[in-house]
């Protein structure tokens, strides 16, 4: 999101004042590893800014009940919370879909728009918007309350709260849940209706009504009746005080026993109120699929059912398995969204890959060497070309460096490549290095708002903690090239924490990680990023610049492939293949399903919560408005490319409204029409030789590198997979192109889900089929191959290993009680067990006491078995490496071989074989076959204390329990061990 707004902008923000609080920290620099940030405010820098105190209090706006930890931001539901702009006691409406609401003082406003409000012209700019418009409202008879609270929220719902000092009111909304759940005491339940109502059916504890066309569904408890008095509904709830509202998914052309008849099949989820929803996945390297799973936690007010009624978006129906939906759709600004029903439904994608960049197979010999090799040594004394010193335009800058670095390598001139390192290098590291009174080019954490800002900050990423994913997911992209060739930067002693807490920041991975909310930026079940902070919108919540989300994405899966760190890895394949599929249903519309037919445009520049619009917010030009969603091209944005003719299509639309060729980013455009016609976007650069003004992030030698060798290599072949995640398959005239990066110093083998295998040499991209190429020195990585995808046996003669892991130190994800802990999976006893919560994912942990080598595990489990799990090993604890991956589990007894060494082992389950939690009777690690288990020395412990410096490894006492440090850090108030288990381990 860019900070200027055009005229053209037609949904705009309502403007606030900027409330700058200086705030004392505990220390003037908190160290991590090497780095350091700071808690002290710079001088002259801005806090979130909004409402009241929340400033400073940003938990002003919630209740007692709500989670501890870090409150959400950048959400769908965000202006409840982060209150700001011209609504301090309520919000601005929020776009659940298929419903959107809005709280007013007496309750909850509904709106269900079917048809939607379109502005300007399909050559022009314009927008289309299913706007709010309330149509009812939900509330406590007598209810006026003078603000909403947020009485709690999961992965994808919110319940806000509302009380007068008689009467109170609680919902529980959610994406995807067309039944809203109320909780009132101190009256009756009071439903209002704007104009008249038409009661289609009123018997019992259900009322049936329509209003505007569109049919709703009030369900009582037991026992309780619904009154009608002109515009208003009425019950008593017999005495019991919850009810559910619901609309259908029926049209005008539905009959009144139509409508009964679905009214009838949903009573058996009326009163299952939803408390909860969690997302698990799980990324399976060996088929290249990535599966989802959506739960719904439900708690029956009455009787013993289970389930809800679950509302599914374009990119997750046309993706669903195990389930079929029915037939009735609901409208929404995203397309049409199915319906299923239960506790849960499951998505399954295919992750075709990203790579560190475009082979060199056409500019690697003759006139095109000569070419890039020019524009290369052009860029020798200023690779990064920076213009400007805030977090975005610091992190473009880096951005363009790396890309000069990753094609520099490929071609084999290190003198430039090594420019460009250097550039990275110095200029994180100086980022990273938060020394005394130093006030620019430093990282604040508030851990108020549990939020990492970097000052200068740029576009409102302070006070509205606004594209944190975008300025950040630079700085870990640039950091992941600095890795493979500096190995040492990117260790957690180093400079390695630094960045984890970026991306934790941005998008925390890590539940049990309180200093920062889980996926900030991501919202879970739209699939895609939210810009803003605080959503403080009539429209909603928006995001401009999609790619730059998928930046982050892919800086994710190039970091965690560089440091051996699957977890940040596979989060960042999980996250850039949902938004993948969601970017080519919602910015580009690639089925031309989702969009109004009457819009005329085939692509949107900014996803409104409401809708969608073409235009910027900071230009009005043609140019500008499609390049937003482009930039910046590198080896992650190739999912582009997955429906060339969508490529080719948006294209034209740009040459068709801008009335000729863009004269504006025209690299940005000609890259991105590569991806549909690479010889014709070849042919525009070199009709055009080099005469052109560069897209501030972008370079003449990317723009060359990419567009050539994509004339060479076709398009982007998403039918076929590999088990490596960096791999890629083109296709020209039929011809398959294969390509793969090794990283690492060993020679790596891919296998692709055609048959096809390549062999790459330490260091190298390579390529195979109708090209074939190979080039680059980046052998720095850590992750070394794909692991094995079913369980093996030991060898036959290693009987002699001995058994490391009885008696020692367990923990785990969750228990499902105090009879079931983790200490019963590795005490030897065949009658006790360990068992989680009955949800994916789940984990169980024990650590060694000291490294040693490895031979084997064994995982004796109870009937609640893992279907789908890896085995993890760790030094620390901290930084885990994948040792082997259980895709078919069938329960019994799994033995599995290990290599290499580990003090901490995990088994970490991703998919339940039965509806239950993970149960294992014991879990056995067996060290090096013929040797002895090393004795092992408890290090000295100390009693946790805050601003103290710890090494990794050392052991504390917190109020009765010992914590070993998984990573060097200097401990801050908020930070202590419960709340901080990314940086300490239970033992």
């Amino acid at each position: 999101m860019r900070l200027a707004r055009s005229a053209a902008a037609l949904v705009v923000a309502v403007g606030s004042g900027i409330l700058a609080v200086s705030l004392s920290g505990s220390a003037d620099a908190a160290t991590i590893g090497a780095g350091s940030y700071t808690e002290t405010l710079p001088a002259g820098a801005k806090l979130p800014a909004g409402c009241g105190s929340v400033s400073t209090n940003p938990r002003e706006n919630v209740t007692a009940n709500a989670p501890e930890g870090a409150v959400p931001t950048n959400d769908w539901w965000s202006s409840l919370l982060f209150k700001k702009g011209d609504d301090c006691a309520f919000s601005q409406p929020l776009y659940a879909h298929p419903l959107a609401y809005r709280p007013v003082a007496g309750g909850l406003g509904f709106s269900y728009e079917q048809t939607p409000a379109i502005s300007g012209s399909p050559t022009g700019l314009g927008e289309y918007h299913y706007p709010y418009a309330q149509k009812l409202v939900v509330g406590v008879a007598g209810l006026n309350a003078p603000k909403a609270l947020v009485d709690g929220w999961t992965d994808w719902t919110v319940t806000p709260s509302w009380s007068d000092g008689t009467r109170t009111l609680k919902a529980t909304i959610g994406h995807g849940l067309p039944l809203t759940y109320f909780q009132a005491t101190g009256g009756d339940a009071l439903i209002t209706v704007t104009g008249p109502p038409t009661a289609w059916s009123n018997s019992g504890n259900r009322l049936g009504f329509s209003i505007a066309g569109q049919d709703y569904v009030a369900w009582g408890p037991a026992g309780s009746t619904w009154t009608a008095s002109g515009n208003t509904f009425r019950s008593t709830l017999a005495g019991k005080g919850y009810f559910t509202v619901g609309v259908l998914p029926t049209t005008t052309a539905n009959s009144t026993a139509e409508k009964v008849a679905l009214a009838d099949s949903w009573n058996q989820y009326a009163h299952n109120h939803v408390t909860g929803t969690r997302v698990s996945y799980s990324y399976n390297q060996a088929t290249g699929t990535v599966d989802t799973t959506y739960g719904f936690t439900t708690t029956a007010r009455e009787g013993g059912g289970t389930g809800t009624v679950i509302a599914l978006y374009p990119h997750q129906w046309r993706h669903l398995t195990g389930s079929t939906p029915a037939a009735q759709t609901y409208v929404s600004p995203r397309g049409r969204m199915k319906i299923t029903t239960g506790t849960q439904f499951r998505t399954s994608m295919k992750y075709t890959g990203v790579l560190p960049e475009i082979p060199a197979v056409a500019d690697s010999s003759g006139a095109d060497l000569t070419t890039i090799t020019g524009y290369l040594n052009a860029e020798l004394n200023n690779p990064a070309d920076f213009r400007g010193d805030d977090t975005y335009w610091t992190g473009k800058g880096l951005g363009r460096a790396a890309r000069i670095a990753e094609i520099a390598d490929q071609l084999g001139l290190t003198t430039v490549r090594n420019a460009a390192l250097n550039v990275i290098k110095t200029r994180i590291t100086d980022w990273f290095t938060a020394s005394p009174g130093k006030a620019a080019r430093l990282f604040y954490y508030d851990r108020n708002w549990g939020t990492l800002i970097g000052y200068p900050a740029s576009y409102a990423s302070d006070e509205d903690l606004n594209d944190h994913h975008f300025h950040y997911g630079y700085f870990v992209a640039a950091a992941a090239t600095l890795a493979k060739f500096d190995p040492n930067w990117a260790t957690t002693g180093q400079y390695g924490g630094m960045v984890d807490l970026l991306i934790r920041d941005a998008n925390n991975y890590d539940r049990g990680d309180t200093r920062f909310p889980y996926l900030r930026d991501f919202d879970i079940y739209a699939g895609h990023d939210w810009a803003s902070g605080h959503g403080a919108f009539g429209a909603g919540n928006n995001q401009e610049s999609s790619s730059e989300g998928q930046n982050f994405s892919n800086a994710l899966i190039q970091w965690g492939q560089a440091t051996g760190n699957s977890t940040i890895r596979d989060a960042g394949i999980w996250l850039h293949t949902t938004q993948a599929a969601a970017i080519n249903e919602y910015w580009f519309d690639v089925t031309g399903e989702n969009f109004p037919s009457q819009w005329g445009h085939n692509y949107a520049a900014i996803v409104w919560g409401s809708g969608g619009a073409y235009a910027t917010w900071f230009s009005g030009e043609h140019a500008l408005v499609v390049g937003i969603n482009m930039l910046p091209m590198t080896g992650g944005q190739l999912y582009l490319g997955d429906h060339p003719e969508s490529v080719r299509n948006t294209y034209a639309e740009l040459v068709r409204n801008n009335g000729g060729e863009p004269q504006q980013w025209r690299d940005m455009h000609w890259q991105f029409l590569a991806l549909g016609d690479g010889d014709a976007a070849l042919s525009k650069f070199r009709a055009g030789g080099g005469n052109y003004t560069s897209e501030e992030g972008e370079s003449k030698a990317h723009t060359f590198h990419w567009i050539r060798n994509l004339a060479a290599l076709g398009t982007v072949d998403r039918t076929v997979t590999a088990n490596h995640p960096l791999a890629k398959v083109f296709t020209k005239n039929g011809v398959r192109t294969y390509v793969a990066s090794n990283i690492t110093n060993s020679t790596l083998t891919v296998t692709f889900s055609d048959g096809r295998t390549m062999s790459v040499a330490a260091g190298r991209t390579a390529t195979v089929g109708g090209l074939t190429w190979s080039g680059g020195s980046a052998n720095g990585g850590g992750v070394v191959s794909p692991s094995p995808s079913t369980p093996t046996s030991p060898s036959p003669g290693c009987t002699t290993a001995p058994l490391l892991s009885q008696g020692r130190t367990a923990t785990a994800s969750t228990t499902e009680g105090a009879d079931f802990p983790a200490s019963h999976a590795v005490d030897g006893n065949a009658a006790t067990r360990w068992s989680s919560a009955f949800a994916d994912p789940q984990w169980l942990q024990v650590d060694l006491g000291s490294v040693q080598t490895l031979s084997r595990a064994e995982l004796v489990w109870e009937a609640a078995f893992g279907s789908a799990y890896t085995i993890q090993t760790s030094t620390d604890g901290s930084t885990w490496t994948t040792a082997a991956t259980v895709t078919n589990g069938d329960g019994g007894t799994d033995t599995l071989t290990l290599a290499g060494s580990g003090r901490h082992l995990r088994v970490n389950g991703t998919s339940r074989g039965t509806p239950y939690g993970y149960s294992l009777f014991e879990f056995r690690v067996y060290g090096a076959c013929g040797s002895t288990a090393a004795p092992t020395t408890a290090p000295a412990t100390t009693t946790w204390a805050v601003d103290t410096a710890y090494a990794a490894g050392a052991t504390v006492t917190y109020n009765g329990t010992r914590y070993q440090c998984r990573q060097a850090h200097t401990s801050l108030g908020g930070w202590e061990p419960p709340n901080a288990l990314s940086l300490w381990l239970p033992l």
